[in-house]
């Protein structure tokens, strides 16, 4: 005989309560929130949630604990500052260059101006 129903997984305990979608979306959280993350320290998948926004990497030599999201370690905001502090402490942004561009343009413009010309020179 065939099963008649799907494996609904860690949201069985809601039985037929609270609709499909929501129940899909809350075994999704519960994955992630179970799920082993890679160590941004020691590169070891031993990453767990230890409560709300906290993560610890259970690695014995490691033991790092760092802030997170709720259900993930590493969130796209927690990215998106990453990437700023990287390009503050590698260097320049874009705009710091494209400022920086703009004030040896002016600078050189000064220069130009204040030199005094062939025709004048004779």
């Amino acid at each position: 005989m065939a099963k008649r129903t799907q494996k609904a997984g860690a949201t069985a305990r809601f039985g037929a309560r609270y609709g499909v979608s929501v129940r899909r979306n809350a075994g999704a959280a519960m994955a992630k929130r179970s799920r082993k993350y890679t160590c941004p320290v020691c590169q070891y998948q031993k990453v767990e949630r230890k409560s709300v926004g906290i993560w610890v990497c259970k690695h014995t030599k490691c033991n790092h604990t760092f802030a997170g999201g709720a259900w993930e370690p590493f969130t796209r905001a927690s990215d998106a500052n990453n990437r700023i502090l990287r390009r503050s402490v590698d260097g320049a942004t874009t705009a710091d260059m494209a400022f920086i561009a703009q004030e040896a343009a002016m600078n050189y413009e000064r220069e130009l101006a204040n030199r005094p010309s062939l025709q004048e020179e004779e």
